[in-house]
């Protein structure tokens, strides 16, 4: 026995404050998340690489989820014996923590110019050993199983190193480049962005304005419409249809700029220009919108940059440089009133492109930047995903609709910009001479030094580059280590839909490119987590919940006070409670969930859905069900001391009983764990987690757990020994076999009921390395469970008569059963009345009649339907139920019916309903109707019976 099995007697109910961190420390103690990279482990190999949370991040609900199914399927693999890695680590978040410690700085009243880039850098590693990293603390509070030590940093040396790598051979292969394009600029962040970095805003509401430009010597306009005016300050054209009437008399002539001291000619373009839209005429500014520039490709046009890299206009802009943009366009605006070139505006619906990180407007900017080819790699990836004429598929995309998704951003993919304008992150190995040489390298040149005026590029690689690799980068590459040989490619990839060609895409490419494999042979997707309402979470909506406030428990207060800070206590209640309207139900604030009761209700969610709305009342739900767990088996520990005491040893293999309830619940078993190792195989690991709710609670307590109690506290007349013998081995391995099923959904409270449970002693030191139970653990056995489909359906009948009449609890009922064939089924049920009589609490053992036998007076009868024969269950309320209580009831229930019933006419009289809803909601109101007006004449024939039954005395 372990000394775990030692410990004090399990308390009424289970706390989970005083079980999760003993357990994880013992977890960490004894090695039960560590992967082998011995070559000679003859195991088969499961890889997930983590979605490395960012550096600057603390747990969100985001963050909870993807710990949920991942730990559940690397838990899931490493109890089925495979050589397990969870490769965890964290992402450096190039612009989000530049802006953390500058903000720092700021309240300092220090910039970064002020401290120099070296000691800035040193500055952001000295708050990342202070502050950053924190998520990976808290991962651990949810019960992450990753192989933390070997734990990856994206700027740690020998990631860096893996960086410049990917770089200088991408560069030596022609794919890197450095070239001056139009790029997505963010003016807050002071750097350029990716096209994925910039989120558009469909329907912004803003201005078509209209001017005019004069031909020059001419007494005659162009009439122009932006909705950007400030922007017409580095117009270098005015473009028209070539086939447009209107304008070819103007055709190469030149316009004057209304403001600066240049003119803009008068070009021809039947790509940019549509003849039938506005005035047919377009400006084109070549630096600041691409299709713009692509225009001004065609035609040589100048591309004047008109705005600093905070999004000031410059020294080229005439008056108007130093303006912000809000403020130029104003002024530019009236002076176009002021020179009489204004044309009017009216209201316009645009696409209004933000920064991912800042939500600032991005500014299509003129740059010198690095690119990469990404043509050849997005061929590739989609190959992988699809397969080819001479290959299969090597990667499954699950759910499959998110491959229209991926096909759509690979087939139209742009070369990446790949250059950021910040001080932390990779800085690009590439060195500029003072004659304009560039030399890309893995390390300085030694000739490249700054006495010889050269300088290393300043800027960094985009966060996404690095994250690129990461797959591979964390085993060792470029190194052919053994960790790289063992565990590259990984199994799965599980992240969220969100960041498929962010990070997944990417992923894919540099993985074929650098490995000639891909990174992983599956990608599971997931949904996003929204609040009850179904809105996507923000601090501006007030409705963020903090996965540890769930775990540990927080008053509402302090809840909101971290979603909305500083707004006022009341406002921010009333936001919160909106969004989550069962908050109201639970008084000031969460109790204690557990890392489980959230674990596992996250568990229960399709993770195919895109929207996963957070329901705090299923929180609960599943909270109760935990502590369901922890009691079930404290009762059963209760019957099985006999055993503990004998040593705690369970016989190897899975029983073979006799007995019909043993042989039942070992069915059960076998076909709980044949769906719980599909659904969690499959990537449904809701369909698992729903089985597992409902086998625990439903096959295994209410109905085993209850009928072992006539077993154990039967005498030897009715219960021999050698019966509780049987019942007590099959009890406890069904509830060994249900921790170990549970366990990858439900670490903790598994791990410390499991230690305490009678087991083989083959078994490890951690339920966490027991094997995976299957259906083998069980013994399916289809006729056993009919027929005990056939007594819950007795049972729950008779209980249903119990409940609608009200019938007190305390109170014993005589019950008939009448078959139509006393000799087969007459003897199947007769090993049931026992069982019968004690879950219906009849008088004495039912009585099973033929279809012969009357009925006396005062009794209900039902009907269950099966197909080993229709049994009629007979319950008599004479002396237990008064005629005028009977009458009350029912008049009761025609009431709540026909309230019901003129709801539902309602609204089904009701056009709009009829006409709009959906066709299978109005099938189901009409169902809905038929059934209670069924309900209905059952309830009025009812009144036959209670004339039968005596008057109250």
């Amino acid at each position: 026995m372990s000394a775990e099995q030692n410990a004090p007697d399990l308390s009424k109910g289970y706390d989970p404050a005083e079980v999760e961190q003993r357990w994880y420390s013992f977890w960490e103690k004894h090695g039960v998340f560590e992967a082998a990279d011995d070559p000679a482990d003859p195991r088969p190999v499961y890889v997930i690489p983590m979605p490395p949370p960012n550096v600057t991040g603390s747990l969100h609900m985001g963050h909870a989820q993807r710990c949920t199914l991942e730990d559940a399927l690397i838990r899931w693999h490493r109890m089925r014996g495979f050589n397990t890695l969870w490769q965890p680590g964290m992402d450096h978040a190039g612009i989000a923590t530049q802006t953390v410690v500058e903000r720092q700085l700021l309240r300092e009243k220090k910039t970064r110019h002020e401290l120099g880039r070296e000691a800035f850098e040193q500055r952001i590693w000295q708050w990342k050993a202070e502050s950053g990293g924190r998520i990976a603390v808290q991962q651990r509070e949810l019960g992450a199983s990753p192989d933390w030590r070997r734990s990856k940093f994206t700027m740690d040396a020998d990631m860096a190193r893996a960086v410049r790598e990917a770089f200088v051979r991408l560069h030596e292969e022609g794919l890197m480049y450095r070239a001056t394009r139009l790029i997505n600029w963010c003016p807050e962040c002071m750097t350029a962005l990716s096209d994925l970095e910039v989120e558009t805003e469909e329907g912004a509401q803003g201005e078509l304005f209209q001017f005019a430009y004069r031909v020059e010597g001419e007494n005659e306009e162009i009439v122009v419409a932006t909705t950007r005016p400030e922007t017409m300050l580095g117009d270098t054209a005015v473009a028209v249809h070539p086939a447009d009437p209107r304008y070819t008399h103007l055709h190469g002539k030149r316009l004057e700029h209304p403001f600066l001291l240049r003119t803009v000619p008068v070009i021809t373009d039947e790509i940019l220009v549509d003849p039938k839209f506005g005035t047919g005429a377009v400006k084109v500014t070549p630096a600041h919108d691409f299709n713009d520039f692509a225009t001004g490709k065609r035609h040589r046009l100048e591309e004047i940059n008109i705005f600093n890299l905070d999004g000031t206009l410059n020294d080229k802009t005439g008056d108007f440089a130093g303006m912000t943009r809000k403020k130029a366009r104003a002024a530019v605006k009236q002076a176009l009133e002021d020179k009489g070139l204004a044309r009017g505006s009216k209201p316009h619906v645009l696409a209004l492109p933000k920064c991912q990180r800042s939500g600032g407007v991005v500014e299509p900017m003129i740059s010198t930047q690095w690119f990469l080819k990404m043509g050849q790699m997005a061929k590739e990836a989609l190959e992988a995903v699809h397969g080819t004429e001479t290959s299969p598929p090597k990667t499954e995309i699950i759910p499959a609709e998110w491959v229209k998704t991926y096909d759509h951003f690979l087939e139209n993919i742009q070369d990446w910009c790949v250059s950021r304008q910040l001080w932390w992150g990779h800085q690009i190995p590439a060195w500029h001479g003072p004659n304009g040489q560039i030399r890309v390298a893995r390390e300085r040149p030694p000739e490249c030094t700054p006495e010889a005026g050269w300088t290393q590029d300043p800027d960094v690689l985009d966060t996404w580059f690095s994250s690129a690799l990461w797959p591979f980068s964390t085993l060792g590459w470029p190194d052919e280590t053994p960790a790289l040989k063992k565990f590259y490619p990984a199994g799965d990839l599980e992240t969220g839909y969100d960041i498929l060609f962010f990070w997944v895409a990417r992923m894919m490419m540099f993985g074929l490119h650098f490995m000639k494999e891909v990174p992983f042979r599956r990608v599971l997707l997931s949904g996003l987590i929204v609040d009850e309402t179904g809105e996507k979470m923000s601090k501006v909506k007030g409705n963020v919940i903090d996965p540890l406030d769930l775990i540990h428990g927080a008053d509402f207060a302090e809840v909101v006070s971290k979603t909305l800070p500083g707004a006022p206590e009341q406002e921010a209640l009333t936001k919160f409670k909106k969004a989550y309207p069962s908050a109201a139900q639970m008084g000031k604030g969460f109790p204690p969930f557990g890392a489980d009761a959230l674990r596992f209700t996250l568990a229960t969610f399709p993770p195919t859905n895109r929207r996963i709305a957070l329901a705090l009342k299923r929180l609960e739900g599943y909270r109760f069900f935990v502590n369901k767990v922890w009691n079930a088996t404290r009762f059963s520990l209760e019957n099985l001391r006999d055993l503990t005491r004998a040593g705690g040893a369970l016989p190897e293999g899975t029983p073979e009983p006799k007995g019909f309830y043993n042989r039942y619940i070992l069915s059960r078993l076998g076909q709980a764990a044949r769906i719980a190792n599909r659904g969690i195989g499959s990537f449904r690991v809701d369909e698992a987690a729903n089985e597992l709710y409902r086998f625990f609670w439903n096959d295994f307590c209410d109905w085993y757990v209850e009928l072992t109690k006539i077993v154990f506290q039967s005498s030897a007349e009715t219960a021999s020994e050698e019966e509780q013998e049987e019942t007590r081995h099959t009890l406890a391995h069904v509830l060994e076999s249900s921790l170990r099923l549970l366990h990858p959904l439900m670490p903790f409270v598994t791990e410390e009921l499991w230690q305490r449970v009678p087991k083989p002693s083959s078994r490890p030191v951690s339920v966490a390395l027991a094997p995976y139970p299957t259906e083998d653990d069980g013994r399916i056995d289809l006729a056993v469970e009919r027929e005990m489909e056939l007594v819950q359906a007795i049972i729950g009948a008779a209980r249903t008569v119990r409940s609608e009449h009200e019938i007190k609890p305390a109170e014993r009922v005589p019950v008939w059963l009448r078959v139509t064939d006393l000799a087969s089924q007459g003897e199947r049920i007769a090993r049931h009345l026992p069982a019968i009589r004690t879950l219906v609490k009849t008088a004495d053992d039912p009585k099973v009649i033929g279809p012969t036998d009357g009925r006396e007076a005062g009794t209900v009868v039902t009907v269950v339907p099966s197909d080993l024969g229709a049994v009629e269950v007979l319950v008599g309320l004479r002396g237990l139920v008064p005629r005028e209580k009977e009458l009350a009831r029912i008049d009761r229930e025609i009431k709540r019916v026909d309230r019901e019933l003129a709801a539902i006419d309602k609204k089904l009289q009701s056009k709009g309903f009829v006409d709009r809803a959906p066709k299978e909601v109005v099938d189901e109101a009409h169902g809905q109707r038929k059934a209670l007006s069924e309900a209905r004449e059952r309830i009025l024939a009812s009144r036959t019976l209670a004339d039968e039954l005596e008057a109250e005395s």
